[in-house]
């Protein structure tokens, strides 16, 4: 049943007027050590739709053996529960995404939606993380943003009631952020997912024990706050994802983006933090394990 997308990017671009090349880049050379891609959403389609096992397997012959799927709505989460169940380089991650809360408080079904949510994270062992959740300020405006924060704050205390990795969405919403954390209190493990923040900013989250995630933005030429940022974070807090089929690295921006993409990311990255690629890779998979409770 995971083999069926729960929605398209290409469709919704369509219907607002936009046009991309969805070719899809060629491989890069593989990594020297193996990572994981802590954030993916292979339940969306962009263009021709690529069957979750052959997403994998073009990961794992670049170097990227392993993934985290998120879900950010009910479909996504349940999707997310049975790839994790069939595939077992995946784990999942469920929640509803901060620009989800809104549409579901509006419709009066935030408090079902939650408790699905929950019944998930619950049942299934490969569920990990509850993520992504958070606040966006970007998408959302005045009127929604009462039921992110309500949403973001129950979020947070399920993920302490359960042992799961907190996985945060921010845009646009960095200090907002930073205090509903501080009233409700951070868990065990938690990630910054496609940190978008300035230094300053880094080192704030790494104060409450943060892990920082970074996508293919740090490689798009306008990015160098968040260039300083990565060079910020020790390497035992470091952790790199896709959020594809979004966000795909420079020089192939604006096409689809897929696991299998990760090492063009970790090449800029090493680059920018002067290390050794290996033993960047070493940690960065080291850390991902301890972020998301262990190997599977």
């Amino acid at each position: 049943m995971s083999e069926e997308p729960t929605r398209s990017r290409a469709a919704t671009e369509e219907r607002s007027g936009s046009r991309r090349d969805r070719e899809r880049p060629p491989a890069p050379e593989p990594l020297p050590h193996p990572v994981v891609d802590n954030h993916c959403h292979l339940d969306i389609a962009d263009g021709d739709w690529v069957p979750t096992a052959d997403a994998i397997a073009a990961a794992a012959a670049v170097g990227v053996a392993r993934i985290v799927q998120i879900g950010c709505d009910l479909p996504g989460a349940r999707w997310a529960v049975r790839a994790a169940a069939e595939h077992a380089a995946l784990v999942a991650g469920v929640a509803l995404h901060p620009n989800e809360a809104p549409r579901q408080a509006e419709a009066g079904t935030l408090d079902e939606a939650l408790a699905e949510i929950e019944s998930l994270a619950r049942t299934h062992d490969k569920v990990r993380a509850i993520g992504e959740t958070g606040l966006d300020h970007f998408r959302t405006g005045e009127e929604g943003r009462a039921a992110q924060v309500e949403s973001f704050r129950r979020h947070i205390d399920l993920a302490k009631r359960l042992d799961k990795t907190l996985v945060i969405h921010d845009r646009d919403a960095h200090d907002e952020v930073l205090a509903v954390l501080d009233e409700e209190g951070v868990p065990d493990r938690w990630v910054m997912h496609c940190f978008s923040g300035d230094a300053g900013f880094a080192r704030r989250c790494l104060d409450r024990g943060a892990y920082l995630s970074f996508a293919g933005t740090v490689t798009f030429k306008n990015a160098q706050p968040l260039r300083d940022a990565l060079v910020v974070v020790p390497a035992d807090r470091v952790l790199v994802e896709t959020d594809a089929p979004f966000l795909t690295p420079t020089p192939y921006r604006g096409r689809p983006n897929a696991s299998y993409l990760v090492p063009l990311t970790m090449r800029t990255m090493a680059e920018v933090r002067g290390a050794d690629l290996e033993a960047l890779c070493a940690a960065v998979d080291a850390n991902t394990e301890r972020a998301f409770g262990g190997a599977w």
